[in-house]
């Protein structure tokens, strides 16, 4: 039987408006000094907050790029609780419009969709917490625990400048919290006709490096042996055709276990190559966190058809699997041979924590009472997220930002993609999901 939710207003009510409202100011990052930075959209969120009595800080780490921090919830019976930590990011990554079918910075609604760069990467839970926070401010519903919201600079440059920089500069702002629930996880996927929710308990490490290659310049119409996109370009290859060794972690052990379930196959951790097929067009995202991952991204090299440049260079986007880091950097040290160096552009590190805890049975619990039958289970996720700035203090770390997906959509396509877009009926389930979270977290 679904538990009914306690009465006070819809939660859902806002989340669509505030969303679009967030999608239309433009917080592209370059990853450099280029870029609007995250300062107007810093000011929505704090004026959304104060329009319901919760009192907010700006912080920026430099002009314009602006991290929004609040506390809210904490009264006489909860006050005994270490708070929980809510963190969104406010920048997006860059889009071109003309490669869009919808402007991605319009907000639009077509066909039930909302499109536009942050709907789901990550604007549409900073607006699924906005709406129901205010909902729930509005009804003087407070959560079973203290709550600090954080609405972050720069994350998807890494975060320096926003979640980092908040933990070297600010750390007591956040320091008493113990657990975190922020993007990429809740999202539901759909195996055998059951849905699935996965939620984020580890993310793999960050290693975007240079890789640089040296030889002679010289006249391209001579022979040259030492010639630096050669080397660069052998070794390149060398990368792009090694296969990673398979390393499944506890949570992708657990998931997988639950599939062989549902599927009604057997769990081989040596291979589980076979249920990741079971996946659809999610099957990328999880053959990407069984073993290290290591993509070029870009090249730079010569400038004239008929010279030979002296150097030529590389950048590597390398994702790490917790604990592997040691095998990693040995491995493709070796794939480098002795032509081609490497510096660190950018690196993080991985986390990891159990499914376990008041905060899962929780997550448990809102899902499953608003989506009866489905199922719920931890994974490793592919990429990054704040919540590597947030381990440095001790914080567990949890994906939940909940969406119950068509089991034909190619969720993982848009991420970072050409036409990002949400259901408009996934945002108010999470919306809904969320505000029964906050009573049971």
């Amino acid at each position: 039987m679904t538990e009914p939710r306690p009465a006070r207003p819809d939660p859902s009510t806002e989340v669509v408006t505030i969303c679009q409202d967030l999608i239309q100011i433009d917080t592209s990052n370059y990853g450099d000094a280029d870029g609007p930075g995250e300062r107007k959209a810093a000011e929505l969120v704090a004026g959304l907050l104060d329009d319901v009595g919760i009192e907010s800080q700006l912080f920026e780490s430099e002009p314009g790029r602006t991290t929004v921090v609040a506390r809210w919830g904490e009264h006489d019976g909860n006050r005994h609780r270490d708070p929980l930590l809510i963190h969104g990011h406010l920048d997006v990554v860059p889009a071109r419009a003309a490669d869009w079918q919808v402007h991605p910075f319009s907000g639009d609604i077509v066909d039930g969709y909302l499109w536009g760069r942050g709907a789901i990467d990550m604007k549409d839970f900073d607006a699924m917490v906005l709406s129901v926070v205010r909902a729930r401010a509005r009804a003087k519903a407070d959560p079973s625990r203290p709550v600090v919201l954080a609405f972050t600079a720069d994350e998807e440059a890494g975060g320096r400048k926003g979640a980092h920089w908040i933990v070297d500069h600010h750390p007591d702002l956040i320091r008493d919290c113990t657990e975190a629930v922020g993007e990429v996880g809740g999202f539901s996927v759909t195996v055998n006709d059951r849905r699935i929710y996965l939620i984020e308990t580890a993310e793999k490490g960050i290693a975007w490096l240079k890789l640089t290659a040296k030889g002679n310049a010289g006249h391209g119409s001579m022979r040259h042996l030492d010639n630096s996109i050669t080397a660069l370009s052998e070794a390149l290859a060398r990368i792009g055709a090694h296969e990673w060794p398979v390393h499944v972690r506890p949570a992708m052990a657990e998931l997988l276990q639950v599939v062989a379930e549902v599927v009604g196959e057997t769990y081989d951790e040596a291979d589980p190559t076979p249920l990741i097929q079971h996946f659809g067009s999610a099957a990328r995202i999880m053959d990407a966190v069984i073993r290290n991952t290591t993509n070029p991204t870009m090249l730079q090299a010569g400038y004239k058809a008929n010279v030979v440049p002296s150097e030529a260079s590389a950048t590597l986007d390398g994702r790490i699997i917790p604990g592997l880091e040691k095998e990693f950097y040995a491995t493709l040290d070796e794939l480098l041979g002795d032509r081609v160096t490497r510096e660190t552009i950018h690196t993080d590190v991985s986390v990891e924590t159990t499914f376990d805890g008041a905060v899962v049975d929780a997550i448990r619990a809102s899902i499953t009472a608003e989506d009866p039958g489905a199922l719920v289970a931890p994974y490793l996720m592919f990429g990054g997220t704040d919540g590597k700035a947030w381990s440095r203090l001790g914080i567990r770390n949890f994906g939940f930002s909940p969406l119950r997906l068509p089991a034909d959509l190619d969720f993982s396509a848009l991420f970072h993609g050409v036409d990002e877009r949400v259901p408009v009926d996934a945002l108010e389930f999470g919306t809904r999901v969320f505000d029964r979270f906050l009573d049971q977290a």
